[in-house]
C-alpha cells in the first residue's frame, strides 16, 4: 500500500490544485447561475464521475497512450470545447423560459444534467495529462500493484475535487437563488452563466496550453 506520508503529501498537493479555480469550477459556477443549487450539485457530481473515469484510464495505462497522441488530445479538447459552447448558447437562448420563481427556472431531468456534466468531465484532456504526470510521483514498489495504488489516489483526488467544486458551485447557486426574487435578475443570472460557459468553451478551443 502507499505509505501514509505519500498519501498525506498527495492530499496536500491535490488540495492546492483543487483550490485554484479551473475549468471544472468555472463550469460548475456557470451551471449554478443558470440552474440553481440542484443543477450545481448534479454538475459537480457528474463532472467528478467524468474525471474519475479519466483517472481510471490513467491507472490502467490508457492515459499514457492518449497523452502521447497529439491528434487524439486535440480531438478530445475540441469536442469538449464545442459541447461547452453548445451548453452556453442553450442557456442564453432559454434565459427567459419558465420564470415561475416558485419552481426551478429550467427543469431538465437529473439524468440529463448528469450526462452533460460527465461528458464535460471526460472531454478535458489536461486532466489525463495531470494524472499521468502526478500519480507516478506518489506510488511505490512495495508488493501492492501500482494500478491499485493509482486507483486509491484517484478516489482521493475525486472526493476532494467534488467537495471543493461543490463549495464554489453552492455559493454561486445561493447567490442565484437570492437574485431570483426578481424575473429580471433571473434572466441576468442565466445570461451570465451562459456567457461563462460560452467563454470557457471558446478559451478551451483557442488556448489548449
Amino acid at each position: 500500500m502507499i505509505p501514509v506520508e505519500n498519501i498525506l503529501t498527495f492530499i496536500a498537493f491535490a488540495l492546492v490544485i483543487i483550490a485554484i479555480p479551473g475549468p471544472s469550477v468555472m463550469f460548475a459556477i456557470s451551471r449554478a447561475l443558470v440552474l440553481g443549487r440542484r443543477g450545481a450539485i448534479l454538475t459537480v457530481v457528474g463532472n467528478g464521475i467524468g474525471v474519475f473515469v479519466q483517472a481510471l484510464a490513467v491507472s490502467v495505462g490508457l492515459g499514457v497512450i492518449i497523452e502521447s497522441n497529439d491528434v487524439l488530445l486535440t480531438v478530445i479538447r475540441l469536442a469538449g470545447a464545442a459541447f461547452l459552447i453548445y451548453l452556453g448558447v442553450t442557456a442564453i437562448r432559454n434565459r427567459r423560459a419558465g420564470l415561475d420563481l416558485s419552481a426551478p427556472a429550467i427543469v431538465p431531468t437529473s439524468r440529463h444534467l448528469l450526462r452533460e456534466s460527465i461528458i464535460v468531465g471526460l472531454s478535458n484532456p489536461k486532466t489525463i495529462v495531470f494524472f499521468s504526470a502526478a500519480f507516478p510521483q506518489f506510488v511505490v514498489s512495495n508488493g501492492t500493484p501500482i494500478v491499485v495504488q493509482m486507483l486509491l489516489l484517484s478516489v482521493i483526488f475525486v472526493v476532494f475535487g467534488i467537495s471543493g467544486d461543490a463549495i464554489y458551485a453552492l455559493s454561486a447557486g445561493a447567490a442565484r437563488d437570492w437574485f431570483a426574487k426578481s424575473p429580471g435578475r433571473v434572466i441576468a443570472m442565466r445570461t451570465i452563466g451562459g456567457l461563462a460557459m460560452l467563454t470557457l468553451g471558446i478559451v478551451t478551443a483557442l488556448l489548449p496550453e
